[in-house]
């Protein structure tokens, strides 16, 4: 008796075939970087310095989330009395590009002067500018964001504004001439999620011409992951790895959330249907 044969059985060509999209996709997700300014960043990820229990710690996290862009609080670092220690003794500037924040700033021209400090001491003309408008809630005002990212570009900044998950917002801030929106996900450090995932995709559907940053709100690796599904083209985070009862685990864990969310974006997932759909069809069933 001959041998059953499927009709419908794979062909070589289809295998080879197969082979060459699989290289194809490798050599895209090698090639995918986070480009801001012009600047190519390996990583997805940026990580805070704030809230660890020791520099040592906070070392070995930065290490273990790959992150190459940490970002750092220009009013709460030593940047004047070298014989004391410093954060910034605890950071490889020939690995790690120094973003410095204006956090703690609550009017535009507060934050214009710190992002100038940053600046004269030798940190970076880039700046994560924060301009904070309510002390409890620790969200945004956007008025004051928007002036202060307006003068901060017109001299020579590259600016990253934390913003709110508003379209109209977004807008402004790209207009006045920011070079990323950082959107919230949460209020900061509260660990919460992504609350409107709804408003995340809109701003990426619509602001394509500047990468678009999720910040502030992440609390654990799946929020990241889920952040990267909706489109994000990286994700700031500090307390959910710092807070974390082992920061250097956590790190690893948000890395690795990081690049699976990106992966998954990039792939495109299955639709959602109301009724099952069998995992194994019938067509090409040996009979």
């Amino acid at each position: 008796m001959p041998p059953l044969v499927c009709r419908h059985a794979p062909r070589v060509t289809d295998f080879v075939s197969s082979l060459h999209r699989t290289r194809m996709t490798v050599e895209t997700l090698m090639a995918d970087e986070l480009v801001i300014a012009g600047r190519a960043f390996k990583s997805r990820l940026i990580v805070g310095t704030g809230k660890y229990r020791s520099f040592q710690e906070m070392a070995r996290a930065h290490a273990a989330s790959g992150a190459d862009m940490v970002t750092v609080a220009v009013r709460r670092v030593n940047l004047t009395d070298k014989s004391k220690e410093s954060l910034l003794d605890y950071i490889d500037r020939e690995k790690i590009f120094i973003l410095p924040n204006t956090a703690a700033c609550y009017t535009a021209d507060e934050a214009i002067r710190t992002a100038r400090l940053g600046r004269e001491v030798g940190l970076s003309n880039w700046v994560k500018l924060e301009v904070i408008g309510d002390q409890q809630t620790l969200f945004p005002d956007t008025e004051q964001l928007i002036e202060a990212t307006r003068i901060l570009v017109k001299e020579g900044f590259v600016v990253l504004p934390y913003t709110n998950d508003d379209l109209i917002a977004a807008r402004k801030l790209i207009d006045a001439g920011a070079a990323a929106v950082m959107p919230l996900a949460a209020p900061i450090g509260s660990g919460r999620g992504i609350q409107n995932p709804a408003n995340l995709r809109i701003l990426r559907e619509r602001i394509t011409e500047v990468p678009m940053i999720v910040d502030a709100g992440v609390g654990t690796a799946s929020d990241a992951a889920i952040a990267m599904e909706l489109g994000a083209d990286g994700i700031l985070m500090n307390t959910a790895i710092a807070e974390a009862q082992d920061a250097v685990l956590m790190a690893e864990a948000m890395r690795d959330a990081v690049i699976a969310g990106r992966k998954c974006y990039l792939a495109g997932r299955m639709p959602k249907r109301l009724y099952a759909s069998a995992s194994s069809p019938l067509s090409g069933v040996v009979r």
